[in-house]
């Protein structure tokens, strides 16, 4: 079986509450900046993502607009209003729900469940790990690989790979 790759990346920077809501804040300057820099690293590290797992929070979907756009043949948004207060079993069960042939899938989330998750499902505990444990900033992208089916991805079972984190 080849290798399946994960990515999990917490949005972009975000403007402060603005009385519409948690969910309805969008991307500071400085978030837009930070998602459009991430498309062509992501490129470059993972290549093509198969599929793309998107809460439906404002940031989140601004977020993957603007990295979408540095993508080769980037996915539409698979916009999901679980993933907006999902923790790391739910994100973990949306997983499993995909089907074999999907190689590589990037799950547009919110802290601290993309870096519990990351940290949840490294079996190699590296200091890259334990430092993921410790919270991921706004639009870093940890990139695991998973050696088995998506439906088998669970506690120790992969491998972080490296974390991205845009200019």
């Amino acid at each position: 079986m080849t290798a399946r790759t994960l990515v999990l990346l917490r949005h972009a920077h975000a403007e402060p509450e603005n009385g519409l809501g948690d969910a309805q804040r969008t991307l500071s300057a400085h978030g837009r900046r930070q998602a459009a820099s991430l498309g062509p690293l992501l490129a470059e590290e993972v290549g093509r993502v198969d599929v793309a797992l998107v809460s439906s929070a404002l940031r989140t979907t601004e977020t993957y607009k603007l990295i979408a756009s540095g993508l080769p043949d980037a996915p539409a948004a698979d916009v999901r209003d679980e993933l907006y207060s999902a923790g790391p079993r739910d994100v973990l069960a949306l997983l499993a729900e995909l089907p074999d042939d999907v190689s590589r899938v990037l799950v547009v989330g919110h802290e601290p469940t993309m870096s519990s998750l990351a940290h949840l499902v490294d079996g190699e505990r590296s200091t890259l790990a334990e430092m993921v444990s410790l919270g991921m900033g706004t639009g870093n992208a940890a990139v695991i690989e998973v050696p088995m089916s998506w439906s088998s991805l669970d506690r120790s079972t992969a491998r972080l790979r490296t974390v991205l984190r845009p200019e």
